[in-house]
């Protein structure tokens, strides 16, 4: 995060996710279905859940699923030059939420890999390998 906003390096890693918009699997679906996005900001100033929505809202757009809780933060003191990795001591706020984006965004990819994303056109939203008996 810089300035309240993403990061230069953020934005072109979104610009250059923009162009898997154009890649498809076997059945039409986004490269990116089925894959979980989480967000986690750091920096000395304010502006993190501008951020997040920001950055979540982009990979929603390229297909990705973000989990419940699926962003964490830690923003330091304005015009302070503490970065996390030397704030001492750890917020226990900070730590409690990576965990839950951590354990979130693997319980979403368990469940997505078992469930898949219907292909474009399906009408029943119950069609995947779960869904057909064996």
């Amino acid at each position: 995060m810089w300035l309240g906003q993403p990061s230069s390096v953020t934005k072109m890693v979104l610009e250059r996710l923009d162009a898997e918009l154009s890649e498809t699997d076997d059945q039409g679906r986004l490269r990116t279905y089925g894959k979980v996005g989480g967000v986690a900001v750091v920096g000395n100033e304010d502006g993190a859940h501008h951020t997040i929505a920001e950055v979540q809202q982009a990979l929603n757009e390229v297909g990705f699923t973000c989990p419940a809780a699926g962003a964490t933060y830690w923003v330091g003191e304005a015009l302070h030059k503490t970065d996390y990795v030397d704030a001492r001591p750890k917020p226990d706020t900070t730590g409690r939420t990576t965990a839950a984006l951590a354990l979130n965004s693997a319980h979403l990819a368990r469940l997505l890999a078992d469930r898949p994303y219907p292909p474009p056109g399906t009408r029943d939203a119950g069609t995947g390998p779960s869904s057909q008996s064996a």
